[in-house]
């Protein structure tokens, strides 16, 4: 019996931490994942107040408690087989599962010879309440966590402030900041040794790890993808990096359930600007309503503008798409309507593309090396890359995830040329983590939809009603669009529709933690 509780034991926290983690090891984020609508821990409350009632423990109660529990962690189980983003075994998870499994089998064994009658129980309600003994661990654990942070905190600075002649670049914003840091490497690379922060490095904590592991005397350059979950994410990051370059790609209405209102979401990623030295320089999209209206940047640093439709610095005219890409010409104080071209996509990658052309400007690469660079740039995996499938084209853009660059995609869906017969279909579970605007974007994204495209497949429950309101508002017949209840769901009808000469757009995709 003590093996069969034990084992459920490792498979509920192992889950739990596994949610902790996607919600980025935050309280609160994890307890509204927790709360609301999960039916995992409401079959977990039921079984608590079937416990807390006056019932006997009697062998045949104690066997359906272990069978209810048996049943609830099958199902925990089989959703981890099935994540998209597998649980990740760091050394802060392998603390962390090993506080919780010792914390839960004392709890136990000290139930058993206080009150060996009710030790059963006791198993089997802290079983239930696996989330809380996780919980419970980790706060056991955060003096060591943060005394370990604090010596990789320290070791880092020691590094970075060793290193003398580093020009370190600072790119963040609400989208287009991973493609833009690794254009820009691209371009600058044509001069400088670079270092660039990996995947999703782009917490405090990642920017650490980049330091210690990587950043080596030869680097000249050293370019540090920022993101926020919070205000004072990005200047602690700066703190520690101290830019002289920064770059604001956009400011849209992303984590609006952290950061509450608009206000803090522009705060929060002009802290790059403001941490500027007077000699520095802060690059800043002008498209972006939310950046050009921003008047709080407190740095005396040079600040130069790059847009599309804004009368900015850098600016890209007479715009072509084709087959093969993109060419404009380049109005900038250095330049005289060059000609360049890419194989990119897209407004949100044309301008990402500018703000690399900037930076190579201001740290002198020739323009002839710029040229060459761009015009061998590559989509980022799933942000507007596009491929053949089938005699189908593909448009990935699965982990965009905001209302702009929802847009920006619909609007290549929108002008893609295709031949008589063939449809524009888009594939999107809408947009989360938006608090309260999450139902009115969901809802104009629907709109959008229904200007631009022949056929959409909304994935999932959680946006379905919002995006569907939006599809009737915009006029697309109900024979136009299909809900499906997963992605496989999706692809099974997507079959029965498709055929050769079709484009599909896949636009964002749910985290794990979402139904």
């Amino acid at each position: 019996m003590a093996g069969f509780v034990l084992f459920f034991a490792l498979c509920s926290v192992k889950y739990d931490i596994h949610m902790f983690q996607l919600n980025s090891y935050r309280y609160s984020r994890y307890f509204r994942w927790l709360l609301p609508g999960n039916i995992v821990h409401s079959t977990r409350l039921c079984a608590i107040v079937l416990m807390m009632a006056n019932i006997p423990v009697d062998a045949l109660y104690r066997i359906a408690l272990l069978l209810a529990v048996a049943a609830i962690h099958c199902f925990k189980g089989r959703k981890n087989k099935v994540q998209k983003t597998p649980l990740v075994y760091t050394a802060r998870v392998k603390r962390l599962y090993t506080t919780a499994i010792i914390t839960y089998t004392a709890a136990v064994a000290a139930t058993a010879v206080l009150a060996p009658a009710y030790a059963v129980a006791a198993a089997t309600t802290l079983l239930l309440l696996s989330d809380l003994v996780m919980l419970l661990a980790n706060l056991i654990n955060t003096p060591i966590e943060k005394a370990i942070n604090r010596h990789y905190y320290n070791d880092a600075k020691r590094i970075i402030d060793s290193h003398k002649g580093l020009i370190v670049i600072g790119v963040t914003g609400s989208f287009g900041k991973t493609s833009t840091k690794n254009y820009l490497a691209n371009v600058l690379a044509e001069k400088y040794n670079i270092l660039v922060t990996p995947g999703n490095f782009n917490t405090l904590l990642g920017v650490i790890r980049t330091i210690r592991e990587q950043l080596r005397p030869y680097h000249q350059v050293f370019i540090v993808e920022m993101g926020a979950k919070q205000k004072n994410d990005i200047k602690e990051i700066c703190d520690l990096v101290h830019p002289t370059i920064g770059i604001v790609t956009a400011v849209g209405e992303m984590h609006l359930e952290t950061f509450k209102c608009i206000e803090n979401i522009q705060d929060t990623k002009f802290e790059l600007i403001n941490s500027l030295p007077a000699s520095g320089t802060g690059i800043i999209n002008t498209d972006s309503p939310y950046i050009k209206s921003y008047n709080r940047i407190t740095s005396p640093c040079k600040i130069v503008t790059y847009g599309i439709e804004s009368s900015a610095a850098y600016r890209a005219t007479g715009v072509e798409y084709g087959a093969s890409g993109v060419t404009y010409k380049l109005s900038a104080p250095q330049h005289d309507g060059e000609e360049y071209s890419s194989h990119l996509l897209g407004e949100g990658n044309l301008l990402n593309i500018l703000a690399a052309t900037a930076v190579a400007d201001i740290l002198q690469v020739p323009v002839e090396k710029q040229k060459r660079a761009i015009a061998r740039l590559q989509p980022v995996e799933h942000r507007l890359s596009m491929r053949k499938s089938g005699g189908v084209t593909v448009l990935d853009d699965a982990y965009n995830s905001n209302p702009q660059g929802a847009r920006m995609a619909l609007g290549v869906l929108k002008n893609f040329i295709v031949g008589e017969g063939n449809k524009r279909i888009i594939i999107t579970p809408g947009f989360v983590e938006m608090g309260t605007r999450q139902a009115e974007a969901n809802t104009q994204l629907g709109e959008q939809i229904a200007r631009c495209a022949d056929y959409a497949i909304i994935v999932n429950a959680t946006n379905r009603e919002a995006i569907k309101n939006g599809l009737e508002k915009g006029n697309m017949p109900t024979g136009q669009y299909f809900l499906a209840d997963s992605l496989n769901h999706a692809h099974a009808h997507l079959a029965t529709i498709l055929k050769a000469g079709d484009v599909v757009l896949y636009e964002n995709d749910l985290p794990d933690n979402f139904k």
